[in-house]
């Protein structure tokens, strides 16, 4: 058995308020932070697709994590 996930990269919500006012946002290559509704639609990507499996999908804007 195998597990799908979404990995966030930097929202704007609440959380990553004190990221964005760090000027994090900066370093993100689209230029922007992302929204809620961008992480619900990959959500509802991996629950609309039975045959996708075992995948993790970075909704980051371009962030390479090192």
């Amino acid at each position: 058995m195998t597990a799908n996930a979404v990995a966030p990269g930097l929202i704007n919500t609440d959380m990553g308020k004190p990221l964005i006012e760090a000027g994090f946002a900066s370093r993100i290559p689209v230029g922007r932070v992302g929204m809620g509704d961008e992480i619900a639609q990959a959500v509802l990507l991996l629950v609309g697709n039975g045959y996708m499996t075992g995948q993790t999908i970075a909704v980051n804007g371009g962030v390479l994590f090192s």
